[in-house]
């Protein structure tokens, strides 16, 4: 009900005043949520995890760090929600839930017996106020790059949103933050915490040597002052040392020992929607990820081609009444990095999604790409998943989907469609044997 509402409003006064009116009434939401449920994220710790990519990743190698040393955590995040192994899939496209439906969970976790709680925390919860009430003890800070313009407005905006989550955890008591120091904005986190662990591969206190990445996952060394950890994550890319980076910090900071922090990593086998490999029986390489901003695609694609011999296959799309300006920066990306880059829909919404194939399209043309020849529009998803996998022939190519992952729905102008992109892949694969 309070959905409609709010999209009724919206449509009644202009958008510049809608934004600044929006988040009163969101903390008016979570205060009203938070007496109804009785507060119960008190007597909680709460460890808060944001950035643009690697929340997910992060907060479930957090989440299953702590739960095999023993701890009673729960785990909130944009593909799942759950107490200890015991975790249900995300069906919504929200990563912060609303505020009734996260103080729900939150009070269900309590009567359950949980002391720790995983929290991925978005920008937009942040700027709207539906985490109010919630005390982080740590915030974990994985990067903050272009996104979510469309929302904040500037890029400022948008950093200063990401870094209320280390301030309203500081006035709750937080005095710890955990911050990727290779990011150009770490200070202006590190800053806003009494304490804090800064963790990089090139720079930090906490830092990664002898790095090796593989197609199975990655193998290095993280040292800090005199203690060392012999990290291996079965999920692969450098971006996931990173993510892997900031659980170490928070182990250390908790107490664990160095078996637990690296026997936790390690025993994470992956995320749904995050470089899930599909095997059907196919000779080529398949891979579906979330990925879904220009800093993942350059973080990303660049990992995979340096570990494709054959030829790399890119498909992709862009969400609808989502930040354009991403549009043709992600398409000259997957046009440096990919060899045959195929553009479909993605939650085109009720934007026309030949205008946005249009947007990315003038973006991969920039890197070389022709349409026709190495740069194929297909708006239909589920036909264009069939061509990229058309287009590899040998054992050494990798046909990579990227921007649904773990999403069990497509949003379209009639509203969201069943969608399993896994699920898509291996049925494609099938009928090409």
């Amino acid at each position: 009900m309070l959905r409609v509402l709010r999209k009724i409003i919206k449509k009644l006064i202009p958008t510049s005043l809608f934004k600044r009116v929006e988040p009163f009434g969101h903390l008016i939401e979570a205060i009203a949520a938070n007496v109804y449920y009785g507060f119960p994220s008190r007597g909680m710790h709460v460890i808060g995890v944001t950035g643009t990519n690697g929340k997910t990743t992060t907060s479930f190698m957090i989440h299953k760090m702590l739960t095999d040393a023993g701890y009673d955590v729960a785990l909130m995040t944009t593909v799942a929600y759950g107490v200890r192994d015991d975790i249900t899939p995300q069906i919504a496209h929200m990563t912060t839930a609303s505020a009734p439906l996260l103080q729900k969970r939150l009070r269900d976790f309590k009567r359950a017996g949980v002391k720790w709680v995983v929290l991925e925390t978005t920008s937009h919860a942040l700027a709207q106020h539906r985490v109010w009430g919630i005390p982080y003890e740590l915030a974990v800070m994985t990067n903050v790059t272009h996104e979510h313009l469309d929302y904040h407005g500037t890029f400022d905006a948008y950093l200063a949103a990401k870094q209320q989550l280390f301030v309203v955890a500081n006035k709750h008591g937080m005095r710890f933050g955990v911050v990727n120091a290779d990011d150009p904005n770490a200070q202006y986190f590190i800053d806003a915490v009494p304490d804090s662990i800064s963790y990089g591969v090139h720079t930090g206190q906490l830092t990664a040597s002898k790095v090796k990445l593989q197609p199975s996952g990655s193998a290095y060394i993280a040292t800090i002052g005199g203690d060392e950890y012999h990290i291996h994550t079965q999920i692969p890319g450098e971006f996931n040392v990173y993510n892997s980076m900031a659980a170490v910090a928070v182990g250390r900071k908790l107490g664990l020992t160095t078996e637990q922090i690296e026997r936790g990593i390690a025993a994470l086998d992956g995320v749904e929607g995050r470089m899930t490999t599909v095997d059907a029986g196919q000779k080529f390489s398949v891979i579906v990820d979330f990925a879904h901003t220009p800093d993942s695609f350059e973080r990303l694609l660049g990992d995979v081609r340096k570990t494709t011999k054959g030829n790399l296959v890119v498909m992709f799309g862009s969400a609808g009444r989502r930040d354009e300006a991403k549009r043709a920066i992600q398409g000259e990306i997957a046009g440096k990095y990919g060899d045959i880059v195929v553009l479909t829909e993605e939650d085109d919404r009720d934007i026309d999604g030949h205008e946005i194939l249009d947007q990315i399209a003038a973006g991969a043309e920039k890197s070389g790409k022709k349409r026709g020849k190495d740069l194929l529009l297909e708006l239909d998803r589920s036909k264009a998943i069939k061509l990229a996998i058309s287009k590899a022939k040998n054992a050494d190519d990798t046909v990579i989907l990227l921007g649904k992952g773990h999403e069990k729905t497509i949003e379209r102008a009639d509203g969201e469609h069943p969608w399993d992109e896994v699920a898509e892949v291996k049925k494609c694969l099938k009928s090409k044997k």
